[in-house]
């Protein structure tokens, strides 16, 4: 085949892959409906790269540069973190860092942005970074997160220089945001991993227990919802340092020598010492190799930033519909809280009126909080008004009541298994037990099963 014809059908499949990635490319990444569409755009990508490893030499001498070849295996990458993000399947998000990592050893970027001074070059080599940053967090490959975010650091700094004309101020906070972030989680101390590890969580004693405890109904974990809303935030684009640690704690953490990490070894001129082949070839089964077959399916997770809580429903009603009968569901939320009275306080028109009334205000708030935990309800039970008092605030403070979100907002979602976690400072508000399955045959004209209550909760 001519040079010409095969360098035509490279750009006909480039346009063809790109065309459909850009419609999966913002679709959100919970719900299965759309699953079909990925298939579509794996294949084309798939096509598109095989054409070029075989057709490498020709499609170089008709001008393809490594800008190009980094920008399809990025691509490729991209579409196995959203599709690792929808299901939370392990492989998926092993074959990213795969394709990540071999553009960052075989530098397919650097070249054309430093010697060409091309701006789009370098935008690209920069959102290659960024997303690489993010998925070797979530592999939990620290090193290599030091190294990233350094790199990224040094390259911002050269983009500022080189490219003046340029407004470099969205990275710059980028780079903030992946300080922060590192420092903060190096502060805590793990004593052991977050994620489940067989070799120690799994106690065979305790398997009688575990039986006797699920002794009329064994549920299966599939699906959680995370989600954190608080003001000034550690996150990294949109995790944060909250869901990001739930996240870690919801994955299975692979054992075996073909899990072990190899440090990041560098030169003294900071590039990476590259031991593998420079043909561009990808080796797509090393992530089957990293793999571990006898672990069970990570529980599938749908993360929402900041999310209103019209969105939060919306998102909680779609999980329940998909949701298995034998299933239960897991959701965590973090945020700041307070008492309904709080939002009614009339505004002042002084400076000095108005800090009075904020001070008298919190005093009233503390005050109420203290009398909540020393004064039971009659008979020991809560009314029913008491679930539309306490909530989470998931908007900006002092905005309107719509941007509460109250525990009898989540009554209606207990027709199916549900495990809460409430990080707050009003967790005490979501307190489950018997009197929300009462409350729940009033609003809802559903059975209650035992099996669904939350009869001791994390709060």
């Amino acid at each position: 085949m001519a040079g010409e014809d095969v360098s035509r059908n490279f750009r006909a499949l480039v346009e063809n892959a790109d065309r459909k990635f850009a419609r999966v490319r913002d679709l959100p990444t919970f719900g299965r409906a759309q699953s079909h569409y990925f298939h579509k755009v794996f294949k084309a990508y798939m096509k598109l790269w095989n054409y070029q490893q075989s057709h490498r030499s020709k499609l170089v001498e008709s001008g393809l540069n490594r800008c190009e070849i980094g920008e399809i295996a990025s691509r490729i990458g991209q579409l196995y973190f959203s599709q690792y993000m929808r299901t939370s399947e392990a492989r998926f998000l092993l074959e990213s860092y795969v394709f990540y990592e071999a553009i960052f050893r075989r530098r397919y970027f650097e070249g054309e942005a430093q010697e060409g001074k091309d701006l789009g070059a370098r935008f690209k080599e920069l959102r290659f970074y960024a997303r690489f940053l993010l998925v070797s967090l979530i592999v939990d490959r620290k090193d290599m997160v030091l190294h990233l975010a350094e790199k990224l650091r040094v390259l911002v700094d050269d983009s500022k220089s080189n490219f003046r004309e340029t407004n470099f101020k969205e990275w710059r906070l980028v780079v903030q945001e992946i300080t922060r972030f590192i420092q903060s989680d190096t502060d805590l101390t793990y004593v052991r991993p977050l994620r489940y590890c067989a070799m120690l969580d799994s106690y065979p004693a305790s398997q009688t227990y575990l039986a006797r405890f699920h002794a009329k109904k064994l549920f299966k974990f599939r699906d959680a919802l995370l989600a954190s809303y608080h003001r000034n935030e550690v996150k990294y684009a949109e995790v944060t340092l909250d869901t990001y640690r739930m996240m870690q704690c919801l994955e299975w953490e692979p054992s075996g020598s073909f899990y072990q990490k190899k440090p990041v070894e560098t030169k003294e001129n900071g590039f990476v010492i590259d031991h593998t082949l420079t043909s561009g070839l990808i080796d797509m089964k090393l992530a089957a190799d990293m793999a571990d077959p006898t672990l069970p399916p990570n529980p599938r997770k749908a993360i929402l930033y900041r999310p209103s809580v019209s969105h939060l429903l919306a998102v909680l009603a779609m999980i329940c519909d998909e949701l298995s009968p034998e299933c239960v569901m897991l959701i965590y939320l973090s945020a700041s809280g307070g008492p309904a009275r709080e939002n009614v306080a009339q505004p002042e028109n002084s400076v000095g009126s108005s800090r009075t009334s904020k001070s008298k205000l919190l005093a009233r708030a503390s005050q109420e909080q203290k009398s909540y935990k020393s004064e039971p309800h009659s008979n020991g039970k809560m009314l029913s008004g008491d679930y539309y008092e306490d909530h989470l605030w998931l908007g900006p403070r002092g905005g309107s009541g719509s941007n509460n979100l109250y525990p009898g907002d989540l009554i209606p979602f207990t027709r199916k298994p549900l495990f809460l976690i409430i990080d707050s400072d009003t967790s005490r508000a979501f307190k489950a037990g018997s009197e929300w399955s009462r409350e729940r045959r009033a609003c809802c004209y559903a059975s209650f099963t035992s099996e669904a209550i939350i009869r001791e909760p994390i709060y």
